[in-house]
C-alpha cells in the first residue's frame, strides 16, 4: 500500500485523482512565480486539490485578496513548452507535487531554464 505524505489514506483512492494521468503523466515542470495571462484570467487552480493561484501584481485589489487570504498561493510547479497545452497551462501546489511526484513520473528544471 502507497501512503500519503500527511495521513494513512490510500493514495490509490485520493480524490485529488481525477484522471491527471491522460495529461500529466511524465510531464516536465518548472517552479515558478504565477502570472496572470490578463485581467480577466487572472487566477488558476492547483490540478490536483484546487488550490487557488493568483498574480498579486496584476492590480492593487488583488494584492490585497492575496494579502488578505494566505491560502492563495503565488508560486508552483507548471507546466514547460514542450507540454501539448503549452507553458503555465497546468498549475500544481507544492503539496500535490510533493504527494504525486513519483506516481507521475515528473520531470522538474532548474528555474531559468
Amino acid at each position: 500500500m502507497i501512503l500519503q505524505n500527511d495521513d494513512s489514506a490510500d493514495i490509490e483512492n485520493d480524490w485529488r485523482l481525477t484522471g491527471q494521468e491522460n495529461y500529466l503523466r511524465g510531464a516536465v515542470l518548472i517552479w515558478k512565480r504565477y502570472r496572470a495571462q490578463n485581467e480577466t484570467w487572472d487566477h488558476e487552480h492547483c490540478e490536483f486539490c484546487w488550490a487557488e493561484f493568483m498574480d498579486p501584481d496584476l492590480s492593487e485589489a488583488r494584492r490585497q485578496y492575496v494579502a488578505e487570504h494566505p491560502d492563495t498561493l503565488v508560486e508552483g510547479y507548471t507546466t514547460t513548452a514542450e507540454h501539448k497545452h503549452g507553458a503555465d497551462y497546468h498549475w500544481i501546489c507544492k503539496s500535490c507535487f510533493e504527494d504525486f511526484a513519483e506516481r507521475f513520473q515528473w520531470r522538474v528544471l532548474p528555474p531559468g531554464d
